[in-house]
C-alpha cells in the first residue's frame, strides 16, 4: 500500500497539534498549580474535589454561625456579670438600710440609690448587640425586650431562644425572658411574707426546710393573738385550716416548725397581725425586687417591723436574683466553652476536606516540571524533524 505525501503531511501536523496541545496543558497546570483544572482532565478527580469543595462551604456556613452565635453569648455573659455587681451594690445597700439608727431621711437617700441602680439594671436588660438586635432578645424583638410599665417590667419580646443550626445547639441569643424574670420566689420552696395590714413591729425570715418529704405544697399563715395581760401567742392555719400549732406562747426569734418548713418571726406583733407562707414560683425578678425595697424605704411613716421586713425579703430575694443570674452566666460559659469545641471540630473537618480536594486536583510540581521540559523537548524536536520532511519532495528535488 502506497501513502501519499499529503496523508503524511497530515498526519505529522496533527501529531504536532497533539503535542502542542499538551504542552499548553502542562503550561496551565503549572500556572494554576492544579493537575485537574476542568472535569475532563479527570472526571474521578473532579468529582472527588467538587465534593470536598461543597462541604467545605457547609463547614464555612458553620463557623460563620458558630462566630455570631459566639458573640452574642459572649455578650450575654459580660452583661450578666455587670448586672452581678450591680445587684451586689443594691445588696450592700439594703444591708445598710438595715440600720435601725438611720432616720428617714437617711433611708430615703438608700432608697434614691436603689433606683439608679434599677435604672442600670434595665439598661443591661436591653442591651444591643451590635447587629440591629437584643441581647436578651430572645427568638427577636423589633423593640427594646423589656417595657418599665405601671404594673412592673414586662418582657415585650418572644420567649425562647433563636437557634442558628438544626444540627448543633448554637442560640443567636440569649432568653431574656427566662433569665431576667424567671427566679424562683422566696428560698426556692415556699415564700414568707408579712400581711400589709399588719401594725405591729415584726417580721419573718426566709426560713428554711427541715425534712423536704414532709413539704405539702399549701398555703400557710401564722396569726397572733394577744391573749390578755400582754402575753402574745399564735397560731399556724393551714389553707386556713387549724393545724397542731394553735394557740402556742409567742417568743420573738423563736424557731416556728410545720410540716418541714422552719422560720422565726422576729420582733413585737400586734394582735391580728398575721405572716403568710406560700410555695415558691418562678417568676421573680430584680426590678420587682427593688421596687417593693424603695417603697418601703421612701415611705416616712414605715415603722420599724415594716422597714425590717422590706431589708429582710429584698435580701432574701436578691439573693434569689442572683443565684439565677449567676446560674445563666456559668450556663453561658458552658455554652462557649462548648461552641470552641465544636469550631475546633470543625476546623478538623475543614483541613480533612481541604486534604482531599489537594490530593485530588493539585499538581505535583516537581513532576510537572520534568513532565512539561520532556514535551517541550519532544515538540521542539517534532518541529525540526517535520521542517526536514516537508522539503522531501520531487519539486524540490527537481530543484
Amino acid at each position: 500500500m502506497r501513502i501519499a505525501t499529503a496523508s503524511r503531511y497530515d498526519a505529522t501536523i496533527d501529531s504536532l497539534q497533539r503535542r502542542q496541545a499538551a504542552l499548553t496543558d502542562s503550561q496551565d497546570q503549572m500556572s494554576s498549580g492544579r493537575r485537574v483544572n476542568k472535569p475532563s482532565d479527570d472526571p474521578t478527580a473532579a468529582s472527588r474535589a467538587e465534593r470536598a469543595h461543597i462541604l467545605q462551604q457547609r463547614i464555612e456556613a458553620q463557623r460563620r454561625a458558630i462566630e455570631y452565635s459566639g458573640n452574642a453569648i459572649r455578650l450575654a455573659e459580660s452583661a450578666l456579670g455587670q448586672a452581678g455587681d450591680v445587684l451586689q451594690s443594691a445588696r450592700e445597700t439594703l444591708v445598710n438600710a438595715g440600720n435601725g439608727s438611720y432616720n428617714a431621711t437617711e433611708r430615703d437617700s438608700l432608697a434614691k440609690h436603689l433606683k439608679q441602680l434599677r435604672g442600670q439594671l434595665l439598661s443591661q436588660a436591653n442591651q444591643a448587640d451590635g447587629n440591629g438586635g437584643y441581647t436578651f432578645g430572645g427568638q427577636g424583638s423589633q423593640n427594646e425586650p423589656f417595657l418599665d410599665q405601671i404594673g412592673g417590667v414586662a418582657f415585650a419580646g418572644t420567649g425562647g431562644q433563636m437557634q442558628l443550626s438544626s444540627s448543633e445547639e448554637m442560640p443567636g441569643a440569649v432568653d431574656g425572658k427566662s433569665v431576667w424574670l424567671g427566679a424562683r420566689t422566696g428560698n426556692g420552696i415556699y415564700v414568707t411574707g408579712a400581711d400589709p395590714a399588719n401594725t405591729g413591729h415584726a417580721w419573718i425570715d426566709s426560713g428554711g426546710v427541715t425534712d423536704p418529704s414532709a413539704i405539702t405544697g399549701h398555703d400557710y399563715s401564722v396569726v397572733f393573738s394577744d391573749s390578755g395581760g400582754g402575753a402574745m401567742t399564735y397560731s399556724v392555719l393551714d389553707g386556713g385550716a387549724p393545724t397542731a400549732i394553735a394557740g402556742q406562747p409567742y417568743s420573738s426569734s423563736a424557731p416556728i416548725t410545720v410540716d418541714g418548713m422552719t422560720f422565726r418571726v422576729t420582733g413585737n406583733p400586734a394582735d391580728g397581725d398575721r405572716f403568710t407562707i406560700v410555695p415558691s414560683q418562678a417568676g421573680l425578678d430584680p426590678f420587682s425586687v427593688l421596687d417593693k425595697a424603695i417603697a418601703v424605704l421612701s415611705d416616712p411613716n414605715a415603722n420599724s417591723g415594716q422597714i425590717s421586713q422590706a431589708v429582710s425579703s429584698g435580701l432574701r430575694d436578691l439573693d434569689s436574683v442572683m443565684g439565677h443570674m449567676q446560674s445563666a452566666r456559668s450556663e453561658a460559659g458552658a455554652t462557649l466553652s462548648r461552641l470552641d469545641s465544636i469550631d475546633s471540630r470543625e476546623q478538623d473537618r475543614d483541613l480533612w476536606a481541604k486534604s482531599v480536594q489537594s490530593s485530588a486536583e493539585d499538581l505535583d510540581m516537581v513532576s510537572a516540571i520534568s513532565d512539561f521540559k520532556n514535551k517541550q523537548t519532544n515538540y521542539q524536536a517534532a518541529l525540526q524533524t517535520y521542517a526536514t520532511v516537508q522539503r522531501m519532495s520531487l519539486f524540490d528535488y527537481i530543484k
